[in-house]
């Protein structure tokens, strides 16, 4: 038994030019060997998180499914910061466990006062280990925290404690050293099957942030091009009344997904009437993307996309959000 750490780089494993391995940054937290069960490393390819694809994410899970079948008892990936919020969000979609699949990183490297990367890799390798935290998914563990991957997001540029869940909170924190599950949200149906390299290069998602007296011409074009489109409306899922007809005669020839730009809560469906309006985009045939934010959201649609599921699959998907 073991916990099988997989490192893919970032600031937690940076020091001026060169990058830590695996060995390194546990050599550089007490408290590891006090962990009931080992950790087992395997390094891979180190990159900026900015550089991550979701068939590199997809390649990651796979091996994790390995150990797991090897007899690790949870799994611990480090990375960048910049796009944890979304592969930790694509590992929940495709992780068929129970054992903890739990994501970290560091806001500040190892060359800096006051480096957060040891105490979050403890933190996350704790969660991994722990009876607990079976049964959740993808979690995200930064500073103390356990995040449920479908909620989290990166709030600050620089802030140790960027990582929040603004529509829920974290589900569980580490009370000296023990885990503690807070809240335990049902896990969700996910994405069936396996979604081959070409067939993601292929399932090519935009995202179009509507603003201030936005013309969308931007949008023309678009379904010659892409597969899907998630749309970051205002508010509730408002956008000016001229990109209603566009987005309706999108929504006609690819799935086109509503979300809203804020940050947290839900679209609505029913509350507001005038052309531009939840109600109104609906009715042209864009499908509501809940309490979902429009980064999740392209990853999903891009792995309903990239299986070969249809429309009705791909609403049952987004209603599970609502």
């Amino acid at each position: 038994m073991s916990v099988a750490l997989f490192t893919l780089g970032g600031t937690i494993s940076v020091t001026g030019g060169a990058r830590l391995t695996g060995a390194d940054l546990t050599a550089a937290v007490p408290g590891l060997a006090d962990l009931p069960v080992p950790l087992e490393i395997q390094d891979v390819e180190a990159m900026p998180s900015a550089n991550l694809t979701l068939a590199k994410m997809l390649d990651v899970v796979d091996a994790a499914s390995k150990a797991i079948s090897n007899g690790a008892t949870g799994i611990v990936v480090t990375q960048g910061t910049d796009t944890l919020e979304e592969t930790a969000f694509l590992v929940d979609q495709v992780w068929p466990h129970s054992q903890p699949f739990v994501l970290t990183g560091a806001m500040r490297n190892p060359t800096l006062a006051g480096p957060d990367g040891p105490a979050n890799l403890l933190a996350a390798a704790r969660v991994a280990c722990s009876p607990a935290a079976r049964d959740l998914g993808a979690v995200v563990v930064f500073n103390d925290q356990i995040h449920a991957a479908r909620w989290v997001r990166k709030t600050h540029s620089t802030s140790t404690a960027t990582f929040a869940s603004p529509n829920a909170g974290p589900i569980g924190q580490l009370v000296e050293g023990q885990v503690r599950i807070l809240a335990r949200p049902s896990r969700q149906d996910g994405v069936p099957g396996r979604a081959e390299p070409s067939d993601l290069e292929a399932a090519r998602v935009a995202l179009y942030t509507v603003t201030l007296d936005d013309d969308g011409v931007l949008l023309a074009g678009l379904a010659d091009t892409h597969q899907g489109l998630i749309v970051a409306g205002y508010g509730v899922g408002h956008v000016p009344a001229v990109l209603a007809p566009v987005l309706g005669e999108l929504a006609e020839r690819i799935p086109v997904v509503l979300t809203s730009r804020t940050g947290s809560g839900s679209v609505l469906r029913n509350t507001y009437r005038s052309p531009g309006s939840e109600s109104d985009l609906l009715a042209r045939g864009l499908i509501a993307g809940g309490f979902l934010d429009p980064y999740k959201a392209r990853v999903l649609l891009r792995l309903l996309l990239a299986t070969g599921e249809g429309r009705d699959e791909i609403n049952a998907a987004f209603a599970q959000h609502h």
